[in-house]
């Protein structure tokens, strides 16, 4: 976006916030065989399930020997592949909410935790100047609070909804360099040569204002000071971006109404449950105030023949000109819905199906189309410098929004908010791929996509953003850099909107080319794509479930690559391609195609993770390994093979490693891979990975696996284990199975990977 453009594509969210669209165009291989869809929506967790899985949190915490004043609040569950659940565990100190401290957990059927990402600030457990502040009780009121922050927004606005204060622990945060970086110049720096540590925590209000004033939405969320009233920091919340309907910017195209009476509506019913109509969506607004813009009620008309195609010149609202608007914004919402449910099995914006609507014809010559999380509902301009905001791009970057807030709730400021800004760019080019294709099948196409944001409602025809060479706007960087967090989100997003260019279409070596990049060094010096299937796959995957509120560009990159490393294999051509696209935006160094993890990528820890050299390396019930029938290896020849006796027995295997204090980074993975004769719901026999001490106390648990779990094939399981760094950890594995029907725990490729 040129600086002096005034637009502002927006989503309006309670919690969090962002903006604008963006595109892709790729070389789909389409889904592959085993990849695993999201579950149907989930309840609510009960009050008793929640307590269960803190109870479990905590004893794990206990268990490391952390004392009592730490502990966990569950803010939210959404469903993860079938069988499992995801829950946001957010950490408390002393009752307090740490801000940007949480866990997200991945639970099976039977509730056990089978993985968990975590995001630590609690002061005590992470380096810090000051690990608790001096005096917990605040000098300020909640009122007090409020009251500063509207002050510094908009002192004349008005609240379109009630504005909250939430006392909490805010970490102060400094960036600071690995040792291995100790010397490298500035410019030279790579986003995995800096780390962001706990300077010191603050009691501060985490106030959320959603006000209006002179026709402009402000929503602010604001982290005052609670012994001072001083602003400790504070970012935007806005974030901008079967009848026939004549669309203005695809043609004749099918959208899915309803109807009543004598009357068709704008409703469809097929698509999500509840929400405020009981189905999708689409309400005439009516040239309500976008200070308070109110939705109006559905479209109606009396034939199932709407719009005439053309550019809202100002007249009704509800004549075919008028209808036109709501043509473009249902035939979105539809794709936009269809798009997630059909590839990925996520129903919604929330995963639970829930309905959402879209209201058109807001205020008069509005450039700007927004989601309110407050209402999962998005609202649409008619546009003056641009034409009509109801591209499809835009609405499924707008609804993307909403699949952020339900899921890892960037925080909408510093890198977090750009990578926030840049799954709805991604999200809003994967509909348009699959959109532009006929909006059917179960994959994302290769083709459709334009990689430019909003080209179709720009008047002058120049797109907002270029996903493929972000620099083009003029203000957005190609890359990462040391001051990326200090950027506008919608500038912050750049790199790792081209990160997913060069991870679905890949790259050219020709430097005058918009789709080189300097970084990528090894061979080919052209990066091979994976396409916009596999691309949208893996990083859908690392969003909901692995990313925290406080994910940045380094932390993005290792959950990007454990999801491709569990969907398609530790040194698949997808994991590779992963590394090279990060490597390309300068998070990572670059490696060889055909390497794997060679190039001076990775340093591996484990000795004879393959089994291939026997029992080296291993200690316990090293039985177990070995070349057996009945079951295969996962790569070679040799795997472990414990359990699978259908009598009483317990085993283990171990090995002890020791993590480099200077390693950006540790990531364990393994195949592993669960058959059994149980096919209960009831985990009756169990494999449980920890990370142990030099005294073998339990440091960390890390999963347990049961026959509830037995699925053919192998499961790739990843694990971050940075916290571990510069210490000298053991890798346990036991088993215990009872006396009744057997379950096998086939192991295979163990490997811990410093970086």
């Amino acid at each position: 976006m040129k600086p002096h453009t005034p637009l502002l594509i927006t989503r309006i969210t309670t919690p969090v916030a962002a903006c604008i669209a963006m595109a892709a165009m790729a070389t789909s291989a389409g889904a592959q065989p085993g990849i695993q869809l999201m579950a149907a929506p989930i309840a609510p967790p009960s009050q008793q399930e929640s307590a269960g899985l803190v109870s479990k949190l905590t004893a794990l915490e206990r268990s490391r020997g952390i004392p009592a004043d730490y502990s966990f609040r569950i803010s939210g569950q959404h469903p993860g592949v079938v069988g499992q659940k995801i829950t946001r565990a957010q950490h408390t100190f002393k009752g307090l909410r740490v801000f940007g401290s949480e866990s997200v957990v991945v639970t099976n059927s039977a509730g056990e935790i089978v993985s968990s990402s975590v995001s630590d600030r609690r002061p005590g457990l992470v380096p810090s100047a000051a690990a608790t502040p001096v005096d917990m009780t605040p000098a300020l009121t909640s009122e007090q609070a409020i009251d500063v922050a509207v002050r510094s927004v908009s002192p004349r606005g008005v609240h379109r909804w009630t504005p909250s204060a939430e006392l909490l622990l805010y970490p102060i945060m400094k960036t600071v360099r690995v040792a291995s970086a100790a010397g490298k110049p500035e410019a030279e720096l790579n986003a995995l040569d800096v780390q962001e540590v706990v300077e010191r925590h603050e009691l501060a209000y985490y106030v959320q204002t959603r006000m209006a004033q002179d026709g402009k939405p402000y929503y602010y969320d604001t982290v005052v000071n609670a012994k001072t009233g001083a602003i400790i920091a504070q970012w935007q919340a806005l974030q901008t971006a079967i009848g026939q309907g004549k669309s203005q910017y695809n043609g004749v195209v099918p959208i899915s109404t309803s109807q009543s009476g004598a009357m068709f509506q704008m409703l469809d019913a097929t698509r999500g449950t509840g929400g405020k109509f009981g189905g999708m969506a689409i309400t005439n607004a009516n040239h309500s105030s976008s200070n308070n813009p109110n939705p109006g009620s559905v479209y109606t008309n009396s034939t199932n023949d709407w719009g005439d195609g053309l550019q809202y010149t100002g007249g009704s609202t509800t004549d075919a000109n008028g209808q036109t608007a709501a043509v473009n914004a249902l035939w979105g919402l539809m794709n936009t819905y269809d798009t997630n449910k059909n590839v990925l099995g996520w129903q919604s914006l929330d995963g639970n199906n829930t309905s959402t609507y879209i209201a058109v014809h807001v205020d008069k010559d509005y450039d700007n189309a927004f989601y309110d999380d407050s209402c999962r509902c998005m609202y649409i301009g008619d546009g003056s410098f641009f034409y009509s905001l109801g591209s499809i791009d835009v609405i499924g970057h707008e609804m993307s929004h909403g699949v952020t807030a339900a899921t890892a709730d960037l925080v909408y400021a510093g890198e977090s908010g750009g990578l926030n800004e840049s799954n709805s760019d991604i999200g809003g080019d994967m509909v348009e791929a699959y959109a532009r294709a006929g909006g059917t099948g179960n994959v994302v196409p290769a083709t459709g996509n334009d990689w430019m944001t909003g080209k179709e409602i720009s008047k002058s025809g120049e797109p907002l953003r270029w996903m493929y060479k972000p620099s083009k706007d003029g203000s957005s960087p190609d890359a990462w850099n040391s001051s990326l967090k200090n950027l506008d989100v919608h500038y912050s997003s750049g790199p790792n909107n081209r990160m997913f260019y060069f991870l679905s279409q890949g790259s050219n070596a020709d430097p005058a080319s918009d789709y080189y990049s300097k970084y990528l060094v090894k061979q080919p010096a052209a990066m091979s794509g994976i396409g916009n299937d596999k691309a949208y796959r893996i990083w859908f995957k690392a969003l909901t479930t692995k990313f925290t509120s406080s994910t940045n560009y380094a932390d993005a990159r290792n959950k990007v690559l454990a999801s491709a490393q569990e969907l398609y294999g530790a040194n698949s051509k997808e994991a590779i391609a992963v590394k090279r696209a990060y490597a390309a935006i300068n998070v990572g160094a670059d490696i060889d195609e055909s390497g794997g993890d060679g190039g001076g990528d990775a340093t591996e820890l484990v000795v004879n993770g393959g089994f291939e050299d026997g029992t080296s390396g291993w200690r316990g019930t090293t039985s177990t390994i070995g070349s057996l029938p009945g079951q295969p290896a996962h790569e070679g020849t040799r795997f472990a093979w414990m359990g699978g006796k259908g009598r009483k027995t317990t085993q283990t295997l171990s090995q002890a490693v020791t993590i480099p204090a200077e390693a950006a980074s540790a990531e364990l993975s393994f195949a592993l891979h669960v058959d059994s004769a149980d096919t209960t719901d009831t985990a009756h026999d169990t494999l449980t990975v920890t990370v142990r001490g030099s005294l073998g106390r339990v440091l960390r648990t890390l999963s347990t696996y049961s026959n509830v779990d037995a699925a053919d094939g192998y499961k790739i399981r990843s694990f971050d284990l940075s916290e571990f760094k510069g210490r000298q950890v053991t890798l346990h594995f036991a088993m215990r199975e009872n006396a009744s029907l057997k379950t096998s725990f086939v192991l295979d490729k163990v490997s811990l990977l410093a970086k």
